[in-house]
């Protein structure tokens, strides 16, 4: 079982910036697909991006590409999500997840989840 601990949300004014990140509890997560996802009030959760274990392939959903990257360090067990230049639109709930198959936007390839962190966008 792999345990993920995210961490890094807050407010922040439309156009700024913040980094999120996700702890692994063991090193057999190396080898996992991570993925970020978020969850708006009042909304399902929807895909964000993804990052295959090797840290070389990504995927990424229209709504953020261009302004989010994600990142990964196998040392340390950790996946980031550095967001820039944000909308009020992207406020929601983040959780970062992990599975054993190919990296993408659906929940059903991912196996583990965080808890999550807020994500507040003020205009």
């Amino acid at each position: 079982q792999v345990q993920l601990v995210e961490s890094g949300g807050g407010l922040v004014q439309a156009g700024g910036s913040l980094r999120l990140s996700c702890a692994a509890s063991t090193r057999t997560s190396s080898r996992y697909n991570l993925g970020w996802f978020r969850q708006a009030p009042g909304k399902e959760r929807e895909f964000a991006a993804a990052i295959h274990w090797s840290g070389l392939l990504t995927n990424y959903a229209d709504s953020v590409k261009g302004r989010f990257t994600i990142s990964r360090d196998n040392a340390k067990n950790t996946v980031t999500l550095q967001m820039n230049s944000l909308k009020p639109e992207d406020t929601a709930v983040y959780y970062c997840a992990a599975g054993s198959r190919t990296p993408g936007p659906s929940t059903y390839l991912y196996d583990y989840w965080g808890q999550g962190t807020q994500v507040t966008v003020s205009s």
